[in-house]
């Protein structure tokens, strides 16, 4: 007969600091599943959230901050695949950005053409500009390639501010066809399906470059990235990888510039210029480069900051500041820098590196306090 003191007991000789830390680390692993969570249900709240955001979590301005802060973290995620991940430094990602934006009015605009084959069209023209100007680019390399992406990119932004033929609008941009969008998508009342369409945009793209990354191919666009001469000594060609990487990371961009016309209800030749990819930089540095999560949290923090901090430099508290402050805070690109300077200096590596840094220091502490 059989007693409890017969079985034998799986954790008698495990410690028990060791148990815990184990189980925290399998409840961590679900942390992404919950924010998702969180994220979606977040226009059905009425929550406010004060010094964050204007009004309630749910409330359309909300929802158009948060959709937005969504939409260039995923951005940023997807040029790290070209900056972090492969070691291509570009400064003309913004004209993919503007080429789905741009090609999908058009083909509204102009072909009149429905909606869901206008998106595909745009996003398949984005794909193809990303391969044709990629394929010239990568014939360089270094410094020569990020000036012959930023040529490409000055050129685009002429283009689009000379206004040929009167179908980009110029300076002005173009407003797209509220008659030939879907009505679900169109109006203030409709803010939480444009946030939606933000957050699935966002989780496509994460999940498109952590399998891109994964992947045999991902693998050497890291070898790349440490050491390209040892990639071609072991038998492969560079060039092939990288132009893989351009076209998927312009594809990405391209979709995201489709998602901003919803959400902006036009295109805007801002989204042209070579300071919008210095500012998807500014991103990823921000946040982290060649981490998961890192650029991501780069773009939403950076987006939120440059919208919340042109009201802090617009406030009452900073207009009532002697001269000599008030002057440098009502200028939110000063507020930014500031912000930027200060991460990098007291983060190396981005937010991504906080955490570690934290648990190191609770490490030490622990150390000195046995």
């Amino acid at each position: 007969m059989s007693t409890a003191t017969d079985t034998p007991d799986r954790t008698a000789g495990r410690p028990a600091t060791a148990q815990a830390p184990a189980g925290r680390a399998r409840l961590l692993r679900w942390w992404p599943a919950a924010v998702l969570l969180v994220l979606v249900v977040a226009p059905f709240s009425a929550v406010p959230v004060p010094g964050l955001l204007d009004g309630p979590l749910g409330s359309a301005g909300s929802l158009q901050l948060l959709a937005t802060c969504l939409l260039f973290g995923a951005l940023a995620t997807g040029y790290d695949l070209l900056l972090g991940r492969t070691g291509l430094l570009s400064f003309g990602h913004a004209l993919y950005f503007a080429a789905g934006s741009y090609a999908t009015n058009l083909f509204l605009l102009e072909a009149g053409l429905p909606f869901a084959l206008a998106t595909v069209l745009g996003m398949l023209f984005g794909i193809a500009l990303a391969l044709a100007l990629g394929s010239v680019s990568l014939r360089v390399t270094g410094i020569g390639f990020s000036m012959v992406t930023l040529a490409f990119a000055q050129a685009g932004s002429i283009l689009v501010s000379r206004n040929p033929g009167g179908v980009t609008g110029g300076e002005e941009g173009r407003a797209a066809p509220s008659d030939l969008l879907p009505s679900s998508l169109v109006g203030i009342d409709n803010t939480a399906n444009l946030y939606w369409i933000a957050l699935a945009y966002l989780v496509l793209t994460l999940g498109v470059v952590h399998w891109a990354v994964r992947s045999p191919t991902g693998r050497v666009w890291e070898g790349i990235k440490e050491n390209e001469r040892r990639v071609e000594v072991l038998g492969l060609k560079p060039y092939g990888f990288k132009l893989t990487a351009f076209v998927v990371a312009g594809g990405l961009a391209a979709l995201g510039g489709i998602v901003h016309l919803l959400l902006t209800g036009g295109s805007t030749p801002q989204t042209t210029t070579s300071d919008f990819t210095l500012s998807l930089l500014v991103m990823v540095v921000l946040g982290g480069s060649g981490t998961r999560w890192g650029p991501m949290a780069g773009g939403i923090l950076y987006t939120w900051a440059d919208h919340r901090l042109g009201d802090l430099a617009g406030s009452g508290a900073v207009a009532d500041l002697p001269a000599v402050l008030r002057v440098p805070l009502s200028q939110p690109l000063f507020l930014l820098g500031v912000l930027f300077v200060a991460v990098v200096h007291l983060l190396p590596g981005g937010l991504a590196r906080l955490p570690s840094r934290l648990r190191a220091a609770s490490n030490r502490k622990e150390t000195v306090v046995s």
